[in-house]
């Protein structure tokens, strides 16, 4: 009630505050997902949000070839799109510009451990900022209508054995069966995205 009468209050003096979820400040659940168009993948052909009409949900995950705790994901990742093959789409992004990220080194990765989902690149770094994301790995599930229904980790640990929270897994279970996630945000755990600072 409090925090309504403040917004209400802020309004009326024509302030409006800043959008964001609970621990990403650029979007929030509900909102329509950022598209991305003609991005180059490690299959060389180019990707877009738009190819991906016939599936049901839309996995993003940010991610690189170069942080430690992203490598420690890529075997759950290829489980999960194994696993929901056919109605979920899996798309990695790599948006970091340190040669051992660029999309040569991506596809060296890809071939290496046989990458069973999409895996792009983008230089500009313009979808990674959209989203909000500033760690790798870190997840965006997008519902039938493209909006986004969860944000955050894969799971709550990093070594596989010990993760008992699977909230990726979950929410799209959920979205599955017509519901909405119990839990749709939380805080995503790894190396921070390199951004490159802004000319």
């Amino acid at each position: 009630m409090k925090r309504g009468l403040f917004v209400l209050i802020l309004a009326c003096f024509g302030v409006v505050p800043l959008r964001g979820g609970e621990f990403n400040k650029t979007v929030n659940i509900g909102d329509a997902a950022p598209a991305w168009s003609d991005l180059p993948g490690v299959d060389g052909k180019k990707h877009s949000l738009a190819d991906l009409k016939d599936k049901e949900i839309v996995v993003v995950v940010f991610t690189c070839n170069s942080c430690p705790i992203a490598v420690d994901y890529e075997d759950r990742i290829m489980a999960f799109a194994k696993k929901h093959e056919g109605k979920v789409a899996v798309v990695a992004i790599n948006v970091n510009t340190i040669p051992e990220d660029r999309l040569p080194r991506m596809v060296d990765r890809a071939k290496e451990k046989g990458f069973n989902f999409l895996y792009v690149y983008d230089e500009s770094q313009k979808i990674a900022r959209s989203f909000g994301a500033d760690k790798t790995p870190e997840f965006f599930v997008l519902d039938r209508e493209r909006k986004i229904a969860y944000m955050g980790a894969m799971d709550d640990k990093s070594p596989p054995a010990e993760a008992t929270r699977f909230f990726l897994e979950d929410a799209v279970q959920a979205i599955l069966s017509g519901k909405k996630p119990a839990t749709t945000e939380t805080l995503a755990r790894g190396c921070r995205i390199r951004f490159a600072k802004k000319k």
